[in-house]
């Protein structure tokens, strides 16, 4: 799902000049004991361009107190078939740009997500020696890299895997209350407000238009027993023909749906900030975090079982507390406080970093 204002995509192909994140991404988070003394920069994210792996290595970068060069990769066949697995003549895949400013003044730390970024890590730190932390199991065997960072319903583990819960994020107090302020009219719609996160179809779960249906149906009834109103946000991955029904089905009660860029900046942090409950589809890891880091009852959608690494998710978020079935009642209940995962990955990897990069002689 494409985030407007701090969380945005805003790097562009490597071919063109890459994006420079500031020091602003940082200050979304209260200052912390770890901040990077100059040996974590320069720094690069590399990911493919997908909003899912971008939002990701932000949040890493912003916890780690980085400005970090924002680098989109995507191999050239047969590299991007096989990535990361097929390393020989790696470099050839990488972008002129990228392999040129690796050749210049290679980084010091490099954070990729997503598989096709994994190639590119890897190849920075065997061919320049730069400090590689990959995010999201990168399907192939650690010890290419300083760090993975995966989920742990991944079921990666490895001397130097550290694993998170769902996905790492940058949603913080602080950047929930900016955006509280900046998105201050979705306050009119009615309370309870309810902020309904709509994925996609996925290998492990399929959605189709009874599934649709079968959402605003329970919407329906919370509205008919509530009140209140709908703050409701679909992603890339939604098919159009699935937005267009969501919209549709909810026209006749108080709701502000963001379906694309039609519909206006996008007020996805703003619906996170203003709702008292969510309800979240069953399909994305992301969406499952980044609701359950605002703190209040997170409802999930699933009309059938979720299979295979995200059913052990849901499993974990269950047992913790943090989220209930959509077939349930609606109610509050006492969450447990989403403790800063991206804060307590920073701390090990700056740990790592330091014992993998002996500070200079003075």
């Amino acid at each position: 799902m494409a985030l407007a204002g701090p969380h945005a995509a805003r790097a562009r192909h490597a071919g063109g000049a890459p994006a420079l994140r500031g020091r602003a991404a940082a200050a979304h988070n209260p200052p912390v004991d770890i901040a990077s003394p100059p040996a974590l920069e320069p720094a690069w994210i590399v990911t493919d361009g997908a909003a899912g792996n971008l939002r990701p290595a932000q949040a890493l970068a912003a916890a780690l107190s980085v400005a970090a060069r924002e680098w989109i990769v995507r191999p050239r066949a047969p590299w991007g078939w096989l990535a990361p697995h097929l390393r020989a003549g790696a470099a050839r895949a990488m972008p002129d740009a990228l392999r040129a400013a690796a050749g210049a003044s290679r980084p010091a730390l490099v954070i990729g997500c997503g598989r096709r970024a994994a190639l590119a890590t890897a190849w920075l730190r065997a061919a320049h020696g730069v400090f590689a932390v990959q995010i999201l199991d990168p399907r192939a065997d650690p010890r290419h890299w300083d760090v993975v960072v995966a989920p742990a319903h991944d079921g990666l583990r490895g001397a130097n895997v550290l694993t998170v819960t769902g996905s790492l994020h940058g949603i913080t107090p602080a950047v929930l209350a900016a955006a509280a302020v900046r998105h201050a009219h979705l306050a009119r719609i009615p309370a309870p407000r309810t902020a309904v996160l709509v994925g996609g179809p996925s290998r492990a779960l399929r959605m189709d238009r009874r599934d649709i249906d079968a959402l605003c149906d329970h919407l329906a009834a919370w509205h008919a027993r509530d009140g209140g109103g709908l703050l409701v946000t679909t992603s890339r991955r939604t098919p159009p023909a699935l937005a267009a029904r969501l919209r549709e089905r909810l026209s006749a009660l108080p709701a502000r749906v963001w379906t694309g860029e039609a519909d206006g900046a996008n007020p996805y942090l703003g619906m996170l900030a203003h709702a008292q409950r969510l309800v979240v589809t069953a399909d994305s890891a992301n969406l499952l975090a980044e609701a359950c880091a605002t703190g209040n009852p997170v409802f999930v959608h699933a009309p059938r079982p979720p299979r295979g690494r995200i059913a052990r998710l849901h499993h974990d978020l269950a047992v913790a507390g943090r989220i209930r079935s959509l077939c349930d009642a609606p109610s509050t209940w006492d969450v447990p406080p989403a403790p800063d995962e991206a804060l307590a990955i920073a701390a090990q990897l700056r740990r790592r970093f330091d014992s993998a990069r002996p500070a200079p002689a003075a």
